[in-house]
């Protein structure tokens, strides 16, 4: 049963591959995309550390002025 299972994950793996390919995408651009994915990611997570650690150092020093 595990090796018809694997037998059809891999071929809907091909077929997607086909599929994305025949709809005109490419390694190259699906490259682009991930960079463009993980520099979003990457901006986004340095805006939320710069507030949260913005936030802790107000509150520390309100706690420090006490």
């Amino acid at each position: 049963m595990v090796g018809i299972n694997f037998i059809i994950a891999l071929a809907a793996l091909v077929i997607a591959i086909l599929a994305y390919r025949k709809a005109g995408g490419s390694s190259e651009d699906l490259q682009k995309q991930v960079d463009a994915v993980r520099q979003k990611t990457a901006d986004t997570l340095a805006r939320v550390e710069r507030s949260l650690r913005g936030s802790e150092d107000k509150q520390n020093q309100e706690g420090s002025d006490s």
